[in-house]
């Protein structure tokens, strides 16, 4: 390894924080905060965000010194710190970007979905008939239809004979078309 001066000078000032001398750590911080700003940088290409993944990774390495073996490790050390941080920002955003995309797709499909049903007037008589039911009939109209449950899962869900998840889902259809049919 090549030992310039900026090198030597940076195995004094991470021993000397090492030993708790505070003074030392922000004369590294001023020695390196350029370099770790560019390599950031380079790898978010957003310079609003840069400034908080090489704060994120001050704070990292702030923690981790004291642990560092060899302080002629602490370039190569502190760059894979900051190149983490940097990696972990992109994910971050991708993520986000992922989720709000996912978002709006469904925001669409809700969307799109409630104007065909606004415009299917059979659509808004058959709702309006599940909201009369009483809540039993309407937890029941909700799993065996909307959630597709069989009726062996209703029945181990409400914890009753299959026999009966079906004369109440018989009783629930009779109640709903005799409310359209009132409509």
């Amino acid at each position: 390894m090549k030992r310039d001066r900026r090198q030597i000078l940076t195995e004094f000032l991470v021993l000397s924080a090492q030993s708790g001398k505070e003074a030392a750590f922000g004369q590294l911080h001023e020695l390196w905060s350029a370099d770790f700003r560019r390599l950031a940088l380079g790898r978010m290409q957003k310079i609003d965000e840069v400034d908080v993944v090489t704060q994120e990774a001050w704070l990292a390495i702030a923690r981790g010194v004291q642990k560092l073996d060899d302080p002629a490790c602490f370039p190569r050390w502190a760059f894979r710190i900051v190149e983490r941080r940097a990696a972990d920002w992109i994910r971050r955003r991708q993520s986000e970007r992922t989720h709000a995309e996912a978002w709006q797709r469904e925001q669409e499909v809700q969307l799109a979905e409630s104007k065909e049903e606004s415009s299917n007037e059979v659509g808004d008589r058959v709702k309006r008939a599940i909201a009369g039911l009483e809540p039993g009939g309407r937890e029941l109209v909700y799993l065996y239809y909307q959630a597709e449950r069989s009726v062996a899962e209703i029945s181990a869900i409400l914890g009753v004979p299959a026999g009966t998840v079906k004369s109440r889902l018989f009783k629930a259809r009779e109640t709903i078309k005799n409310q359209i049919e009132r409509m």
